[in-house]
């Protein structure tokens, strides 16, 4: 754990960007502090949490909600998630708290669900995409939580990195994408669930799933009986309820094919590389892996996810071309990484012209 002034001579050296290596269990109150100190300024802070890492910012400083579209080149109809640390916190984010919320709430904060509610009046627009409703989060990390706590006031936050991109779950991730449109990175290691939250809209009276995620939909159903799958695929320019409901999304920069099985794959792999092309290979198993350019990722939904990103994004760094990925099981404790993998195999609008 850095001391302060270890900590500012650290951040000296690097004027682009700052990064604070903070323990994840128990961070530096110096370090959450002076984040604290930058987001009040109208900086940006990006921290981990149990998901991913966000890029924070104000809730309620519109300028620095600029910020984050512009740092990470977001469409601005496109919500951002407000987090908060108490229910009642959130309570005060939204135009009414139905029962089913409270729930919710109760039975998953803090933790990697995010709700859909009506936006409160007092709520800038530009925190929703311009839109009337409101996504609302209680993260369990300990060190977004100090953050939140620090400032005393709730902490817009998607996820740090480009627009469509692959999602950070390293503080490495974070600087490769965004660089010096970040004054500080919170580096507190590795993020445990590896994708992003589920988030259920709760507007309507019976909960709806709007993005499968790390909160499975079995606890959900546990919890409050059945709960429908919303359409997943926004397709117009109107504000969005979700963040995530892209067609392409998650996504890396070499281009990522699915095929059914370990040997498709690798021959898939052998065909795309005829002209010396580098690809990758991602399979299912806890197999070593077969060559420099493919991984083995294990044949359980969570340890699988928690490990994606940061595979992807090593097989990205290493320069490869395309990714061929075995396709992962159709049970619903697998629907979370599938959705992600189909949006990430979604080819760009410039692939389609």
């Amino acid at each position: 754990m850095a001391s302060a002034n270890g900590a500012a001579r650290y951040c000296g050296r690097l004027p682009a960007m700052r990064i604070l290596h903070v323990d994840p269990c128990a961070p530096d109150p110096w370090a959450i502090a002076h984040a604290a100190t930058i987001l009040r300024r109208g900086g940006l802070v990006a921290f981990p949490t149990e998901t991913v890492y966000g890029l924070g910012a104000r809730a309620f400083d519109e300028r620095a909600l600029a910020k984050v579209f512009a740092a990470k080149g977001r469409p601005e109809h496109h919500p951002l998630i407000a987090h908060v640390t108490t229910e009642l916190h959130a309570i005060k984010l939204a135009a009414d708290w139905p029962d089913m919320a409270s729930r919710l709430a109760r039975a998953f904060w803090p933790g990697p669900l995010t709700l859909v509610l009506r936006r409160a009046a007092h709520v800038p627009a530009a925190l929703a995409g311009g839109g009337d409703s409101i996504a609302i989060r209680s993260p369990e990390h300990p060190v977004a939580r100090a953050l939140i706590a620090a400032l005393g006031e709730p902490v817009a936050a998607p996820s740090a990195n480009r627009y469509q991109g692959l999602s950070p779950t390293l503080a490495a991730h974070v600087v490769k994408e965004l660089r010096d449109a970040v004054d500080l990175v919170l580096d507190g290691g590795a993020c445990g669930a590896g994708i992003e939250s589920t988030v259920v809209d709760v507007r309507g009276g019976k909960p709806r799933v709007l993005r499968l995620g790390a909160l499975p939909h079995s606890l959900l159903r546990d919890t409050v009986g059945h709960v429908d799958v919303g359409a997943a695929v926004a397709v117009t320019d109107e504000p969005r309820p979700s963040p995530g409901l892209d067609a392409r999304h998650y996504a890396p920069r070499a281009r990522l094919v699915l095929v059914d099985t370990a040997d498709e794959a690798r021959r898939a792999a052998r065909a795309l590389a005829v002209n010396g092309a580098s690809v990758g290979v991602v399979v299912c198993g806890d197999g070593a892996d077969a060559s420099p350019t493919e991984r083995s990722l294990p044949m359980e939904p969570h340890a699988y996810a928690r490990r994606l990103y940061a595979t992807l994004h090593e097989l990205d760094d290493s320069g490869v071309e395309a990714i061929v990925v075995q396709r992962v099981p159709t049970a619903e404790a697998w629907w979370a990484v599938a959705d992600r993998l189909a949006r990430a195999a979604t080819p760009r609008a410039d692939r389609r012209q």
